[in-house]
């Protein structure tokens, strides 16, 4: 930690990263340099002393729900789904160790050549080690978000803070692209999110960190070290508890 630097005030977090997050300007697929940016941040922060694990999506590559709508069988669709999270979770295990840091790669869905078979205490151990761990793979089954597997999974590991990193400054009154007088909250309560209908979250994903009381931070990975103004305590994006 460099002098006068603040240190963390979370121990142990979830990090969750959309699919659309690594797009970069090319509008599909995965960006070297956006990865890198990302991966980055992360860099910085597990310096910090954080243990981090890190749920990613896949809707840079495809998105089940959508194909489900053009008439693809949706257990089909999620399936795909599934394996481009796995895509996703080894280009940023690629990216990480080449900035030196240890990575371990865990799926929901067996894909051992790949990746390691997701079993919470292998995946807390891990991080217990300083190992940045990624998990892919959603939870494993259809009809279920990967926003839904990162509650699940910043659960199971013993998160104090679920950080949603989106393209977006935080959580908004509507769609900002859509609204330009579309309000930013600086805070807002589980309810608020479910009375609202806000879509930063699906309806299982919040329900299941209101229950178990993870707040959740809700930034944009792509301003500069957001993800550290977040582990050091200021006040950025959207707070959901």
């Amino acid at each position: 930690m460099e002098p006068g630097q603040s240190g963390p005030i979370h121990k142990r977090v979830l990090l969750k990263i959309s699919g659309e997050a690594l797009v970069g300007k090319q509008g599909f697929g995965i960006d070297p340099e956006t990865v890198g940016a990302i991966c980055t941040q992360i860099k910085d922060i597990h310096l910090l002393g954080v243990e981090i694990a890190v749920v990613v999506g896949g809707g840079n590559i495809y998105r089940g729900l959508n194909a489900s709508q053009r008439g693809v069988d949706r257990v089909t669709g999620d399936n795909m789904g599934m394996l481009a999270t796995i895509i996703n979770a080894l280009s940023m295990m690629d990216t990480l160790e080449g900035m030196g840091c240890f990575t371990r790669v865990m799926s929901a869905i067996n894909v051992a050549d790949f990746a390691e078979s997701y079993i919470r205490r292998r995946a807390v151990r891990h991080m217990e080690k300083g190992r940045l761990v990624i998990l892919a793979g959603g939870t494993g089954n259809p009809y279920f978000s990967t926003d839904t597997a990162a509650s699940l999974r910043a659960m199971e590991v013993g998160a104090e803070l679920l950080i949603k990193a989106t393209n977006v400054d935080g959580v908004y009154s509507a769609d900002p692209k859509k609204d330009p007088s579309a309000k930013l909250y600086s805070e807002l309560s589980y309810e608020d999110v479910l009375s609202k209908e806000l879509r930063v979250m699906d309806l299982t994903a919040i329900t299941l960190l209101k229950e178990n009381r993870i707040p959740v931070r809700v930034v944009n990975i792509h301003s500069s070290d957001n993800l550290k103004k977040v582990i050091t305590g200021e006040d950025v994006g959207t707070l959901i508890s």
